[in-house]
């Protein structure tokens, strides 16, 4: 077992771009070669020993034996994780901008926030966010209509707006409130919030199942009523109690499932 710890003695104005430090490609580093890399900010490169101080301990046959530790409020570092497929990071702060992106194995730990894109294009591994994040979790990013298909993202704090968008695969579990339209344009994978939502989730969603154990405040009209569920199964998850169960979005024809806690949403009864 390799463990890396990259502790924060500066932070740059500008955001440090670290899509080239995941397992996968450092797992045969040693401390000399951390200190010889330039990691880019901006247009530059400048020596990642200028931001962090760095220690490396013990060995690893493979990415999938390394654990990486980033010490300090990380809130101007990109691409945490970055298509990280095997291994460990850890920061302990906060993280900025895509977060966990375009991963396929391993596991991030971030406990802090995260700034928006966290998960972005996400194919596997877990993401676990222990505070709040922004908008465009899990989703797809400018210009593409694939979101988050497979791995897990878990939010402890609150969500932005238009969690999962295009989310075509995975699971979604929000344990604080969510804000406008998630799972917008959804077409598979599965999403819960226990918090709050303040309106529109499900938004021209095609297929795949959205569940609010908290309130939500607008319903959109594309959906319509189907049963009240007790109890139910929802891709393998067991949930205890009674759910209104709608269908849609019919704007799209869509087959989605939106299941509505009915004791906290009897408005909607």
């Amino acid at each position: 077992m390799k463990t890396i710890t990259l502790t924060l003695k500066k932070k740059s104005q500008i955001a440090l771009e670290f899509d080239e430090l995941i397992p996968d490609k450092v797992f045969t580093w040693e401390k000399a070669d951390f200190e010889n890399y330039q990691v880019p900010v901006g247009n530059r490169r400048f020596p990642l020993t200028d931001y962090f101080d760095i220690e490396v301990e013990g060995t690893a046959e493979g990415p999938e034996e390394v654990k990486m530790i980033l010490e300090g409020d990380c809130g101007r570092v990109k691409y945490i994780g970055c298509k990280m497929g095997a291994g460990e990071i850890i920061v302990n702060g906060d993280a900025d901008l895509h977060c966990g992106a375009e991963m396929t194995g391993g596991k991030i730990t971030v406990n802090g926030d995260a700034e928006s894109y966290a998960g972005r294009e996400m194919k596997g591994g877990e993401l676990e966010i222990m505070g709040n994040t922004r908008e465009f979790c899990g989703c797809s990013y400018i210009g593409d209509w694939r979101g988050m298909s497979g791995g897990k993202i878990t939010l402890h704090g609150n969500a932005g707006k238009q969690l999962g968008e295009c989310l075509s695969g995975g699971e979604i579990y929000v344990k604080g409130d969510c804000d406008i339209l998630a799972g917008i344009h959804m077409s598979k994978g599965f999403i819960q919030i226990d918090g709050d939502v303040t309106r529109w989730p499900g938004g021209q969603m095609k297929n795949g199942n959205v569940l609010i154990n908290g309130e939500l405040g607008m319903l959109l009209e594309g959906f319509v009523y189907d049963e009240i569920v007790r109890d139910p199964v929802i891709d393998g998850k067991s949930f205890s109690g009674k759910y209104i169960k709608y269908t849609g979005d019919l704007a799209v024809n869509g087959k989605g499932g939106l299941y509505l806690n009915a004791e906290k949403n009897r408005k909607y009864l």
